[in-house]
């Protein structure tokens, strides 16, 4: 197959987006910019169109997927009913990265839910995303742009790496905003519940429609849970290195690294370190590679899959990351460093 790259870096192309719509409503794959991660999008109400994005990716098809719409009236063409809590949420996030799962109604098939009565619905603010799914005919389901398994995509490189020659078009839009998926709060039960964490934070969530709770699979993995969410069942955002966080006060985990480079370079080892812009020069080898400022945590989002796509190039045996315990993002951003490094915690 021969991918196309359309660069809309300078602003929408309409004859580009509406050439991606008819790919879509063909039955095609388009990868697109959203100001989370990179979406690889298909018609969410066609179960073949489904099909193909869990063939392209390599994903598990128990995996739900994420429909996207562009305008607040679409969400009753795909839903059983709209909670007064949703409404409350929309109204403060939409659009923005906040997903919010509801009890689907038949017109979404099982294929794109992965098998659940319940769907997964956001609206991105990213213009691109937004005019693609209104020429794309309302409802594009979109998981992450990547293999999968892989780190997820922020930039339309990543997506070619992963992807090309596998979908019909990639919509170039530059670099994300963010760099981390949206935050998934179910609402399909009693009791709202955030079963993925994100730039929109539990706080925040609190502040506008009362106490939310927060989901156990997050802190312990058990490959015997249905998922209902992306990410809540299978290895995610992995590089090939076997990866390790070193968790505990600054000047305590610098020393550890630092050790733990001096003992694998006596193996023959080439190690890698996850720092940030504060302790970078403090290493005494490995390759360093700072993920931004803990005085800008949305450097450190934007900046991690990067640089876990930078080391699988770059031949390392292993990477020994610090832990960031950001105000706003810090438990969304440890948690897919959590699930990159398959748990594996050192504390010092």
């Amino acid at each position: 197959m021969n991918t196309i790259i359309e660069n809309m870096t300078a602003g929408i192309c309409p004859e580009g987006i509406a050439r991606a719509g008819e790919i879509l409503k063909s039955g095609g794959l388009v990868a697109f910019p959203t100001e989370t991660v990179y979406g690889l999008g298909a018609n969410a109400l066609d179960e073949a169109a489904a099909a193909q994005i869990y063939a392209a990716k390599g994903r598990p098809s128990d995996n739900p997927l994420i429909v996207h719409i562009a305008d607040i009236e679409a969400l009753e063409g795909i839903v059983e009913k709209v909670p007064e809590d949703a409404r409350r949420l929309a109204e403060a996030f939409w659009p923005g990265p906040l997903t919010m799962i509801f009890r689907k109604n038949p017109r979404v098939p099982y294929g794109t839910t992965g098998g659940l009565d319940t769907v997964a619905v956001r609206m991105p603010a990213h213009e691109i995303a937004r005019e693609l799914i209104r020429q794309g005919g309302g409802y594009i389901a979109a998981p992450s742009a990547n293999t999968s398994g892989r780190p997820s995509p922020t930039t339309a490189a990543h997506v070619a790496e992963d992807l090309r020659g596998r979908i019909d078009m990639i919509i170039d839009g530059g670099s994300v905003e963010i760099g981390l998926e949206s935050t998934i709060v179910d609402l399909s039960g009693e009791t709202p519940v955030i079963l993925r964490p994100g730039y929109i934070n539990q706080d925040m969530l609190d502040r506008v429609i009362g106490p939310v709770e927060m989901d156990r699979g997050l802190i312990a993995e058990n490959s015997g849970i249905r998922p209902k969410a992306p990410g809540m069942k299978y290895r995610h955002y992995a590089p090939k290195a076997q990866l390790v966080i070193i968790e505990g006060k600054s000047a305590a985990v610098v020393d550890k690294i630092n050790k733990l480079i001096a003992q694998g370079e006596e193996k023959g080892e080439e190690i890698g370190v996850i720092s940030t812009d504060e302790t970078a020069a403090c290493y005494r080898g490995g390759i360093v590679k700072s993920i931004g400022s803990v005085r800008d945590e949305l450097t450190i989002s934007k900046h991690l899959y990067g640089i876990l796509r930078e080391f699988d190039g770059l031949a390392v045996t292993k990477i020994y990351s610090e832990s960031f315990d950001t105000p706003k993002m810090g438990q969304a951003i440890m948690n897919r460093l959590m699930k990159a490094a398959g748990h594996q915690i050192c504390k010092v």
